[in-house]
């Protein structure tokens, strides 16, 4: 009996240990499903790890905890550059009056950016790891990463071992990279950029052209002549030589230096001015309008694009999904004429997918709705739709009164009229402040009567506190808090309550003959600068009460998602231009002390850098480099800069001004008109609100970008699906 039991404990050993493997494949098949769903709803590529190890490593990678530590560190990185040497730690950027700024020992700074450094060099194992070698050595922005990883650490060692002396840190231009790297948009906004450029560039050759053969033309008609004065100043004044008259028709592209670099001619002949104007005409407004319509087509192709490939994405993950988890239903004892998702298993997945509740209550409607049997692989690919839904809240209940009073003055506060009084009040609040600017523009502080304008403003924040009270009172706190402008005029409504009473602690109850002396840091006019500062701002909440302005306003507020990676574009070519420009012109402006002018500027030329008083306008530090920059991309005298920099520092700082001109006011602002006109087109839709069924509740939804093209977009056919699937590097489907 001994000798028989023994084979017939091995056989159920071997049986236990059959459905142990069993169980675990299909858990396996689980998790794969879970991380392609997940890959499907994000649009991320799933051409990665697929063993148990290495899923957990990816779910933990794109966790919110590990991406927030991510964030934060690309964000302390960049901010390092207000700290370093040269520090921004000033009052004023202004030479003359700037003080020695604090800068951090050596090490301080390195230690920080070592800790970066390493986070780096994490994640970039962590990406290297789970994509394989294969994909690793096929991925540019990789290997760009390593490269730029490997720089960046030889480049502080050597910072280190210099004691911080290094005449140039090139890892400090290299950190926007950083920012780059991590953003998928991005990287798309770069690839449209790519695209684009043979088209800018043959606009920008004929930009070229105009510009050279109207310098030569203007070269030959201003060119001296002692019989005629008007020629003679013009010549002087602008066509001296070739490089000056490119410079000024350059400027007068931009039509920063109009009308003054056309007056000379124009004030003894007007027909001299027919040479401007036709200039102007051919390349201000027709050729820059060019260019921006050609990047308005080619944004417009890079988003049906980015849409597509988007589109084929979620598909592709969804379909591996699919193959996983119909591969699990086979392990469970399913017929082959059983081809389909079993829903219990999809509802397992569902559980575990990283995804909002309304939108998972809506693919489970939907997955209910087939009756229990197997999804088909079109109707789950269709299940993911209801991702795209943003989904508009709901306004919670209001609170029940049983007094009929109570009910009817519940009614009054929650009706729209009551917010149409409180419009009002506030359009009287903003008035009076208006009258008492106007009344009090010639008079000195200390001669200004603040009698009835604080009596004014007791008023009207009790007002605004009654009014707040009310709609608490009629909407309940869940209500009240519902609507934004609640919120906005509630916390101003705290704030002014809160200056208020401190005033009246401080300087007592106003009367007809009023002028307290000031206790503390501020003075009594200085408060009631602050409270009407605010009220203004509470004026605000007239704007959602004005259906125009509130399309509008939504709209912007709407846009603020898509605007990130065209903001991250921004914030990276400012970096780098703004540390390239502090390395070239670092110390190049010289205050007036220590140079022949006079401190007040009476010997500068008029209209020069000097005369303007522009002396904030530098690259000493990093902060200075970047209201540089800004004031050069909005062009309006930017040719002050232009000759002041030639003075100080040579002629080849044009280059730098001009390519920053080129990069920022031309490519980008036009390409964030692009992206503005398509996502108005588009937002302003009737057509891109609808409904969402959870349950037996309705709930309203706008249409995401992805939704709105859906009906346009083409579908990926199911063999290139399936032959994208067979490529994957790392997947081994369980049937």
């Amino acid at each position: 009996m001994a000798a028989e039991a023994q084979p017939l404990l091995g056989r159920d050993r071997g049986g236990g240990q059959a459905r142990s493997g069993a169980a675990s494949s299909q858990e396996l098949c689980i998790d794969q499903a879970v991380v392609f769903i997940e890959d499907a709803i994000n649009y991320r590529s799933i051409y990665h790890r697929m063993d148990a190890g290495s899923l957990w490593l990816y779910r933990w990678y794109y966790s919110n905890l590990y991406q927030r530590v991510l964030s934060f560190t690309i964000f302390l990185i960049l901010a390092l550059a207000f700290v370093e040497f040269p520090s921004s730690f000033t009052r004023t950027a202004d030479v003359r009056y700037r003080s020695q700024p604090w800068e951090p020992p050596c090490g301080l700074t390195e230690t920080i950016e070592a800790f970066c450094l390493l986070v780096f060099l994490v994640d970039f194992s962590v990406k290297s790891y789970l994509v394989g070698q294969p994909q690793l050595q096929e991925n540019l922005w990789l290997l760009s990463y390593f490269v730029v990883l490997v720089v960046s650490v030889v480049d502080w060692i050597i910072s280190v071992s210099l004691t911080c002396e290094e005449p140039l840190r090139v890892r400090r231009s290299l950190r926007p990279f950083f920012l780059m790297q991590n953003s998928s948009m991005m990287k798309k906004t770069l690839k449209c950029l790519r695209w684009s450029l043979p088209e800018m560039a043959s606009v920008g050759l004929l930009l070229t052209i105009h510009l050279c053969l109207f310098t030569i033309i203007g070269m030959l008609i201003f060119s001296s002549d002692e019989k005629d004065e008007a020629q003679n100043q013009e010549r002087l004044a602008y066509f001296r030589d070739l490089p000056e008259a490119l410079t000024s028709l350059f400027i007068l592209l931009t039509t920063s230096n109009n009308p003054d670099v056309m007056i000379p001619a124009y004030s003894q002949n007007r027909a001299y001015a027919l040479f401007f104007i036709i200039f102007t005409l051919i390349g201000s407004l027709f050729l820059m309008n060019l260019l921006t319509a050609i990047i308005y087509s080619q944004f417009r192709g890079y988003l049906m694009k980015s849409l597509q490939t988007s589109l084929f994405r979620r598909r592709l993950g969804a379909r591996a999904a699919y193959e996983v988890l119909a591969s699990t239903a086979g392990l469970a004892g399913a017929t082959p004429e059983a081809v389909g998702v079993n829903p219990e298993n999809f509802l397992r997945v569902l559980q575990k997918t990283q995804l909002d509740k309304i939108h998972k209550q809506a693919i489970m409607q939907k997955v209910h709705s087939y009756g229990g049997r197997p999804l088909l692989a079109d109707e789950f690919q269709k299940l993911f739709d209801e991702v795209d839904k943003g989904v508009i809240k709901e306004v919670p209940p209001m609170p029940q009164y049983q007094s009929p009073f109570l009910q009817s003055a519940q009614f009054l506060f929650s009706n729209q009229y009551f917010d149409y009084l409180g419009n009002l009040i506030a359009l009287g609040n903003f008035l009076s402040i208006c009258v008492f600017l106007v009344l009090d523009s010639k008079l000195l502080p200390e001669e200004r009567d603040d009698f009835v304008l604080e009596i004014l403003d007791y008023v009207f924040v009790l007002y605004y506190l009654l009014e707040m009270l009310l709609k608490l009172f009629a909407l309940g706190l869940r209500g009240y808090l519902f609507y934004c402008g609640n919120v906005f005029d509630g916390f101003l409504t705290i704030v002014l309550l809160v200056l208020e009473i401190s005033t009246l602690v401080i300087y007592r109850l106003p009367n007809s003959v009023w002028k307290p002396k000031q206790f503390g840091s501020l003075s009594l006019w200085d408060m009631t600068r602050l409270v009407n500062t605010l009220i203004v701002f509470r004026f605000l909440r007239v704007i959602p009460n004005v259906k125009p302005i509130a399309m509008v306003t939504s709209t912007i507020l709407g846009l603020v998602q898509n605007f990130k990676s065209f903001g991250g574009i921004l914030v990276v070519t400012y970096y780098v231009f703004a540390i390239i420009g502090i390395n070239l012109f670092q110390g190049i402006i010289v205050p007036p002390g220590n140079s022949s002018l006079a401190p007040d500027n009476s010997s500068a030329v008029c209209g020069s850098f000097e005369q303007l008083d522009y002396w904030s306008n530098n690259f000493d530090d990093f902060a200075a480099a970047l209201i540089t920059l800004w004031n050069v991309m909005v062009v309006n005298n930017w040719q002050v800069l232009l000759e002041a920099y030639q003075r100080y520092s040579g002629p080849w700082s044009m280059v730098y001004f001009v390519l920053w001109w080129l990069v920022s006011s031309v490519i980008w602002i036009n390409l964030f008109l692009a992206l503005l006109l398509e996502n108005f087109v588009h937002r302003w839709d009737p057509g891109s609100y609808k409904q969402l069924l959870v349950g037996n509740q309705k709930i309203n939804y706008q249409m995401s970008v992805e939704l709105m093209f859906r009906d346009i977009l083409e579908e990926p056919k199911e063999e290139e699906l399936i032959e994208k699937l067979h490529k994957h590097p790392h997947l081994q489907l369980c049937r």
